[in-house]
């Protein structure tokens, strides 16, 4: 039974909706929204009007216990993309729901500024840290970017001017598709806009000054983009290590004795979807950590200070677990082990005799791979250039049956 419908709605209000979204709203006994929604919507509303409650998830609550009754919920634009419908639909099955979707905010804008939206970044800043948006940033890409309030286009103008990106074209997009609409841009480095709406969008132009932080695609990113104290998983180690993690999508990883957390956060930049722990005992380095991952756009990377196999306890189980190069704790390799599912890929990588004793004796054990990594850079000797070879890594890669 479809006791549920959600509704688009645009600044345009009743004007910009079709019959059957009309009486969706003007046929349900409870109409929830946020305020200005309801206010938009007023003159169709028949039944009862209920604000959204802070937090959000009690007015989920809310919705879900009103199953038996025809409940509308209005939403701005397409609810399905970054909006309410999305969170819904993880508790209320689709085949209770009609929904009848708007233009979003992006395709508006897209249509606006003649973007063809499939070339285009779109992300939701809504609530969410501005640093989301560093990995997009590269020269020539055109991002949209949905903002929390007035404040947020200024905001982003700094953050952006900050990184190196500062004659970057910032359009800010208000009220699209109602009365009020207003499209303005300014140059990051001179952004002054003061009585911005509460309701807009941000369109930026990437431009690269010379030495912008410029996030590269691939796993193995320059070390010297990582605030580190020596205790980093080298470039090269770092991508071979990613390779053998095999991250795939939604999955998460346990990074134990993090250092510098550069494996987590290129385990998340692969994909949105990845979620990762860095456990470190250090507290500098686990501040550093936090630091790191707000710097290359993974705000949600979750750091644990404490020591492994100890801080493991609790921790929501791992899809992959990476042990770095100091892992030779007793019971650590056994822990990380028993925490994996059938099927999970455990990486470690050993620079001491110690732990390559370890992963020796693991691989005797229980099989998997065993490779020696060794890498030499080419350095200055004198007047003339010679190999200086880093220490060797052995590395064991295994996946549990």
């Amino acid at each position: 039974m479809k006791w549920l419908s959600i509704v688009g709605i645009g600044e345009d209000g009743l004007a910009g909706l079709g019959e059957r979204a009309r009486q969706a709203i003007a046929g349900a006994e409870i109409v929830f929204g946020g305020e200005r929604h309801l206010e938009l919507a007023a003159a169709a509303i028949t039944g009862e009007s209920r604000s959204w409650l802070s937090p959000f998830s009690r007015s989920v609550e809310a919705v879900v216990a009103e199953r038996n009754r025809r409940v509308c919920v209005l939403a701005s634009g397409d609810p399905f993309h970054y909006g309410v419908g999305a969170t819904l639909s993880r508790h209320i099955d689709a085949s209770e729901m009609d929904v009848i979707p708007q233009v979003s905010a992006f395709t508006l804008a897209a249509g606006r500024l003649g973007w063809p939206l499939a070339e285009v970044v779109s992300l939701s800043l809504h609530g969410r840290p501005l640093d989301l948006i560093r990995p997009h940033l590269h020269n020539g890409a055109r991002i949209l970017a949905l903002t929390s309030d007035e404040h947020g286009p200024a905001a982003l103008a700094q953050l952006l001017n900050a990184a190196g990106f500062g004659i970057s074209i910032v359009t800010v997009l208000e009220a699209l598709g109602g009365p009020d609409e207003r499209i303005r841009s300014q140059v990051a480095m001179g952004f002054a806009l003061d009585d911005v709406q509460t309701l807009n969008v941000c369109a930026v132009t990437v431009v690269a000054l010379p030495g912008a932080r410029v996030l590269p695609m691939a796993a193995g990113r320059d070390d010297g983009l990582f605030e580190h104290d020596g205790q980093i998983t080298k470039r090269e180690v770092r991508a071979l290590t990613l390779s053998a993690l095999a991250p795939r999508r939604g999955e998460l990883l346990w990074d134990i004795g993090a250092g510098s957390g550069s494996v987590a956060i290129e385990w998340m930049l692969a994909d949105p979807s990845l979620k990762a722990i860095a456990i470190e005992a250090d507290g500098e380095r686990v501040a550093r950590i936090g630091r790191n991952a707000q710097a290359f756009g993974v705000p949600d990377l979750r750091v644990v200070e404490g020591t492994a196999p100890g801080a493991l306890v609790d921790l929501p189980q791992p899809h992959a677990v990476f042990i770095g190069g100091g892992g030779s704790e007793p019971g650590l390799v056994e822990a990380a082990i028993a925490a994996l599912p059938a099927g999970g890929r455990l990486v470690a990588n050993a620079v001491t005799t110690e732990m390559e004793a370890v992963l020796l004796a693991r691989h005797a054990d229980l099989g998997g791979g065993l490779t020696r990594i060794d890498i030499a850079r080419a350095t200055e000797i004198g007047s003339m250039t010679g190999w200086r070879p880093a220490m060797p890594i052995t590395q064991w890669v295994w996946t549990k049956p």
